[in-house]
């Protein structure tokens, strides 16, 4: 189940997935997958199911299916670290898709930008779109509302009882939206929500409003 907002007058929704879709845009902001992370780990003896290499893909499907968007920003951190096998998934997964993809850039994002230009993906620094600013890292810049990434956000859901819960999420506060990590085995950092700040937070296939 989604979760439609309004922002500045724009209208986005977000996915379980942890993708946020701006609807007048028809673009689909996408945050830290960490491809290649998985194959990573697996590299150096991590007990890891292959089959969880194809999960990251299979989600940007679900999400992609469900919007239809015309273009797709990956706000940073894409790729985890060097080349490795997931390299060449990603580039037949490229295929599929007509929509224009655009890269901003992140500090995990060190493959030669030679690379997502033969895919016909653009990278860059930062966006300007009217009055929102798409970055990797959290920004303030005066009279911008920021979507940004990097953080990883994550709740804390405490019961009646002592059981608690740690939900991954999407992290609103005046002037900015911190995206939930998308990939798989990314981990997470909890953050502590003011009266102010608003929670969106994602559990069991929905968007849950904390």
């Amino acid at each position: 189940m989604t979760q439609d907002i309004q922002i500045h007058g724009q209208s986005f929704t977000l996915h379980p997935s942890g993708s946020l879709f701006w609807q007048e845009k028809s673009a689909l902001l996408i945050s830290d997958v960490h491809l290649g992370k998985i194959s990573h780990f697996r590299k150096y003896g991590a007990a890891v199911p292959l089959k969880a290499i194809h999960a990251n893909f299979q989600l940007m499907d679900e999400a992609i299916a469900f919007f239809n968007p015309s273009t797709i920003y990956f706000l940073g951190d894409l790729f985890h670290s060097h080349l490795n096998s997931e390299w060449s998934l990603f580039e037949k997964w490229t295929l599929k898709y007509k929509c224009e993809i655009i890269l901003i850039s992140g500090n995990h994002d060190i493959i030669s930008p030679l690379k997502y230009e033969a895919l016909g993906i653009k990278i860059i620094d930062d966006l300007i779109e009217e009055d929102f600013l798409l970055t990797h890292h959290p920004e303030k810049r005066k009279d911008f509302f920021n979507f940004c990434g990097h953080i990883h956000p994550a709740v804390k859901i405490r019961g009646n009882g002592k059981q608690s819960l740690r939900l991954p999420c999407f992290f609103k506060s005046h002037n900015q939206m911190i995206l939930p990590a998308f990939g798989e085995f990314t981990g997470s950092f909890t953050l502590k929500p003011t009266k102010k700040d608003q929670v969106f937070a994602i559990g069991d296939g929905m968007i849950i409003k904390i």
